[in-house]
């Protein structure tokens, strides 16, 4: 037994005897143990019942409102009931009796006073805290007190039944009951009350009070006079008197009732006003906040709803600009939902009649429901989060509007979002959105291939604005009038089986069908997706088969909804007409987009069979722009360290969400030691770009910090179809030397590097190897996009930049502003009569409502200039075109696609000039390497005569003056002898032209040396810029020998300056050069020397 009882030596005693005492007799005593008894007891339960419980204490107080209103209603139909007459007799005129009351009115009041008397006694009891004196004396219970305690007196003492008792006075306790009554009825239904509504229903309820007790209270004391007054006058008195009209035909005859009319009208002055107080403070509070918008409005109207932390007005009215520009959003309610109050600017266009109608601002938070609530954010057809750019931090900015989202998508989850995010490192957390757009990631791009593709970012602009191509047109220069009609451009979308266009291209190549559809239509097809697939394919090539069911992407100048197909009669008669008599023809600006007329005069003629791919393969060579990803074959035995390149994707991505891109990658990282230009390493002993000996110019990137949206600078530019022997060196220039995390990140690039150091510094811009580069991009830094004065961000960015354009007049540089009206202020010269006639027209066309006024500035249209607010209707079209985004991610190379393509850039030089038009380079390009052109790049050579012909013009009026002053002078000497000798006449007149021949040489040769004067002057500040660059060269111990004057520039030099789109204020003051985009020109658009063509390259 004592070995059976035995306990193993790793049991716990305690546990032991704890379960041998629970199985002992005490185990099933269990006690009950009960909570909130407090509750149990008969006052909490009554307390439960009449206070705390919402439906049961709403109950409560609707019971007692109405029992006030009965106690009034019973006190009217006495008072009309009553004789006075017979009161005078029996009670001598006592203002304090009734007549005989009869039993069917006694018996209600009484029990009706009953009720509300135990009613008060029974709050009173529940209500007690302490203080009994307190509830006493409160206005409310000594009122119930003298209208019920006189009628429970009258059961045990008859004779004063006739007592008058004020029962009218019940109305206050009526009012104070509704009150209570409203508040419980919102508890009860868990719905938000608004403070005006009860505001206004309180006074209303005081103007009735004061009425009714004025009218009551009269009617009773003028019974004691000679006269008495019916309650239907009494009631016109007190409106009367109240309303401060004061007729005089009623008037009150004793002093009691005059008395009372005093009383009332003090109350009445000290009331009101405090009432009408309280209403306009919260008028103007729901002014600030902006109100709600009706749920009635919200079931039978459409709108979206805008959450910002600050609005300024020009993201509003870029916001509204483009939302509104679609037909399909006409019909829409923006709500702003705000939680600043509404700036004056924006408020002055809030209350615009455009706008008044459309738009409603509400001052509320994203994170509360209630704001959520009152924005019917649950009935939304979209929600547009927007980052705060301008923060200082712009990582908070990021945390703020992933809470708005996350707080939106919590409460309504059903209604989509359009999200945007600064840092790409936060774009993971909204990917639950339905449409993100990452700041940054698309600025880095888009910076990147301006670098490769000029202008890049002004074709994207283009393509992202809503436009009708109207701007310019009224324009006398010709370069306006084409630029503007090509930036109505826009990429719009149709299923095939369901398109004029392409209906007929079925069962087609998608390279055959981009070129017929351009050569009949003067469409752009430029993508394609299948019905099976969600992804978007750019330029898949001829091994792209059309089916009925594919969404084909075209660029055009308005869908082929709106699109009029009229087939072209006047053929014979359109052979003679020039380019532009077609362009400039009555018919309207559009026409080149959807009638054949618009086709190039070569292919008129020509048969279908003529111009298939097949033959027009054997028309043109194929050796123009050749295809240039293919370059393994075509490198050469010089270039070693191409070889040493391998294709493969990026190791480490620098943030979660990136897309991976096959790159140009270095078989093994390189140290962190090598990536350092400015600093040798026992790796490598170079300290200076020279010394490295690139072969390509370099790609200069100028930033604040080495974010992660530098990443993908890089990453387009190592992209694996740019060519291995083309690749740029791409040198970081960072204010804030980057972490060992971003070094690991781009340590698999080949020839990039970086080092600290500012652009307004000159030692830091050659050692980076500014004189040996290509192009210089200018990242707006973040620490300055917050100033005190609005539009001053850039000041510093604009002056460092015109510095270096005047140091380093060959460098291209493109820059990024925070504010695109700043742009006015890039290579700016005072006293420059061309740009204040463009700022004259960027005025006209914002007149006229355009949504791109700032298309015409001259650094825009070069797009040396860039803002990444410009990008910000790439979000709101989303809403009509949802394709747009991923398509400029492919356009940019933020995203691959298998089977898709990408965006490169093919120079049209003098040898390929045979071509001719527009329409037969894109014959050739699609017969040759599959490419589909997308635009035009031209830079053009213009001449601004403003200063030579205000000196010629001055010159003309002295002379025209002094030819007056001479005839004036014969005339009034020998004006007879004129009339006796014709041929004294003939040769006055001859002399005449002789002075003003000498007059007009004497001017030129005036000019020629003001000139001369001019250019002395300009070549001694030259030579100072050189003279400083040199010195600080050979203080770093730099080769001078890189470094040219800007007076011997060669001829390339000045070829590339041209073709970059630079004035060229160094070389020729009246020689400017101007460069534009034309997206998708007339086919037969002319080509000019130096043209640069977008083109779509098939993967």
């Amino acid at each position: 037994m004592e070995e059976k009882n035995a306990v193993p030596s790793w049991v716990n005693p305690a546990l032991v005897n704890w379960r041998l005492d629970s199985f002992g007799s005490d185990a099933g005593q269990r006690v009950h143990v009960e909570f909130y008894v407090d509750e149990n007891t008969f006052k909490e339960r009554l307390k439960l019942f009449f206070i705390k419980n919402q439906r049961s204490s709403l109950r409560i107080r609707i019971f007692n409102f109405c029992l006030k209103l009965l106690t009034c209603v019973l006190y009217i139909i006495r008072v009309m009931t009553d004789n006075p007459a017979q009161l005078r007799h029996t009670c001598k005129c006592n203002v304090l009796h009734f007549a005989v009351c009869f039993c069917t009115f006694f018996c209600p009041q009484v029990i009706v006073a009953s009720i509300s008397f135990m009613e008060a006694m029974l709050l009173m009891y529940l209500s007690y805290k302490g203080n009994i004196w307190e509830q006493i004396f409160q206005v409310s219970f000594l009122l119930e007190m003298l209208n019920t305690v006189p009628f429970i007196i009258t059961i045990f003492w008859p004779p004063l039944r006739n007592l008058f008792i004020p029962v009218f006075l019940n109305c206050w306790l009526a009012k104070c009951a509704l009150e209570s009554m409203i508040n419980d009825l919102h508890r009860a239904i868990q719905r938000t009350h608004s403070a005006m509504f009860n505001q206004v229903l309180i006074l209303i309820c005081t103007l009735l009070c004061l009425v009714f007790t004025g009218t009551c209270g009269i009617q009773h004391l003028e019974r004691a006079g000679k006269k008495s007054l019916s309650l239907f006058n009494a009631l016109y008195f007190c409106i009367v008197t109240f309303s401060t009209v004061g007729f005089g035909d009623v008037t009150p005859q004793i002093w009691p009732s005059q008395l009372l009319v005093v009383v009332m009208i003090c109350v009445a002055l000290v009331v009101l006003p405090l009432q009408f107080e309280e209403l306009i403070y919260l008028w103007m509070e729901r002014q600030k906040s902006g109100g709600n918008y009706s749920r009635h409005r919200a079931q039978t109207e459409r709108h979206v709803v805008l959450c910002v932390s600050t609005l300024k007005i020009d993201l509003l009215m870029d916001f509204l600009n483009e939302f509104y520009a679609h037909p399909h959003t006409q019909d829409h309610y923006v709500v702003i939902l705000c939680p600043c109050e509404v700036d004056v600017q924006v408020r002055r266009i809030l209350q615009i009649p455009l706008w008044s109608q459309r738009v409603i601002y509400l001052q509320g938070s994203a994170l509360k429901n209630q704001d959520l609530l009152r924005a019917k954010m649950d009935d939304a057809e979209a929600c547009f989060i927007l980052s705060s750019r301008n923060e200082a931090d712009r990582m908070a900015a990021d945390h703020q509007t992933i809470l708005r989202a996350w707080a939106v998508k919590d409460f309504a989850p059903n209604c989509p979002l359009y999200v945007q995010i600064l840092k790409p490192e936060n774009k993971f957390h909204v990917k639950f959105a339905d449409h993100v757009v990452c700041e940054e990631e698309f600025k880095y791009a888009m910076l990147a291939l301006n670098c490769l593709c000029p202008a890049t970012s002004t074709l994207i602009t283009l393509l992202v604005h809503t436009s009708r191509g109207q701007e310019g047109q009224q324009s006398p220069e010709q370069w306006q009038r084409m630029y503007g009609r090509c930036s109505g451009n826009e990429v719009y979308h149709i299923r095939l089986g369901d398109s004029m266009f392409f209906r007929e291209y079925n069962s087609k190549s998608f390279t055959y069908a981009a070129f017929h559809a351009h050569k009949k239509y003067g469409v752009c097809l430029i993508g394609v997706k299948r019905e099976d697939d969600k992804s978007i394919l750019l330029n898949p090539g001829p091994r792209h088969i059309m089916s009925a069911s594919d969404t084909c992407y075209y660029i055009n100048i308005t869908k082929e909804e709106n699109s009029a197909f009229i087939l072209r009669q006047e053929e014979d008669q359109g052979k003679g007409r020039g380019h532009w008599d077609i362009l400039n023809s009555p018919s309207g600006l559009p026409v080149h987009s959807i009638i054949a007329s618009m086709v190039a005069m070569d292919f008129q003629n020509t048969s279908p069979t003529e111009s298939s791919l097949a033959d027009s393969a054997c028309l043109l060579p194929c050796d123009l722009l050749s295809d240039q990803s293919e370059d393994e074959a075509g490198q050469s035995d010089e270039d070693v360290t191409a070889n040493e390149f391998v294709k493969g994707y990026p190791p480490n991505s620098p943030y979660i969400g990136s897309s991976p891109t096959l790159c140009h990658l270095l078989p093994q990282k390189a140290h962190f030691c090598c990536l350092r230009l400015d600093q040798s390493c026992e790796h490598v002993f170079f300290e200076d770009a020279k010394a490295y000996g690139f072969k390509n110019k370099l790609i200069i990137v100028s930033a604040e910090t080495a974010g992660n949206g530098l990443y993908n600078f890089i990453v387009p530019l190592r992209a694996y179809y740019r060519p291995r022997r083309e690749l740029n060196p791409i040198v970081l220039l960072l204010d804030n030397l980057p972490d060992d995390h971003f070094l690991e990140a781009i340590s698999c690039f080949p020839m990039v590097y970086y080092m600290g150091g500012t652009i307004d510094n000159l030692d830091s811009l050659l050692q980076c190897g500014v004189l040996y580069a290509d192009n210089l991009v200018v990242v707006d830094k973040e620490s300055t996009m917050s100033a005190e004065e609005d539009y001053m961000a850039d000041a510093k960015t604009i002056v460092n930049v015109q510095t270096m354009f005047r140091l380093f007049p060959s460098l291209s540089i493109i820059t990024e502003l925070t504010h695109p009206s700043n742009m006015r202020f890039m290579q700016f010269r005072a006293k420059d009569c061309y740009s204040l006639a463009l700022s004259k027209l960027e005025k006209k066309e914002r007149d006229k409502g355009s949504n791109l006024a700032f298309m015409f500035r001259l650094p825009f249209a070069a797009g040396r200039v860039f803002s990444i607010s410009m990008l910000d209707t790439l979000l709101y079209q989303c809403f009509v075109k949802d394709y747009m985004i991923p398509i400029v991610r492919l356009l940019l190379g933020l995203d691959t696609t298998p089977g898709s393509g990408y965006l490169c850039a093919m120079h049209v030089c003098e040898a390929d000039l045979w071509i001719h038009t527009y329409g037969r380079l894109f014959q050739k390009f699609c017969s040759s390497s599959s490419e589909i052109p997308i635009g035009i790049y031209r830079t053009e050579s213009h001449a601004s005569p403003e200063f030579q012909g205000s000196v010629i013009t001055e010159g003309l009026n002295d002379t025209r003056e002094k030819g007056e002053e001479s005839k004036v002078l014969t005339r009034s000497s020998s004006s007879s002898d004129q009339l006796e000798h014709p041929l004294l006449r003939k040769k006055s007149l001859h002399w005449t032209r002789r002075l003003s021949r000498r007059s007009v040489k004497r001017c030129d040769s005036s000019l020629s040396s003001i000139h001369q004067r001019l250019g002395v002057l300009r070549r001694s500040e030259r030579e100072e810029l050189t003279e400083l660059v040199r010195n600080r060269m050979q203080h770093l111990g730099l080769h001078t020998a890189g470094y040219k004057d800007i007076t011997n520039l060669t001829a390339s030099d000045v070829m590339n300056r041209v073709n970059l789109g630079y004035l060229q204020d160094e070389l020729n003051d009246q020689q400017n050069s101007i460069s534009y985009v034309l997206i998708n020109p007339a086919p037969d658009t002319l080509l000019q020397l130096n043209d640069v063509v977008y083109v779509s390259h098939p993967s």
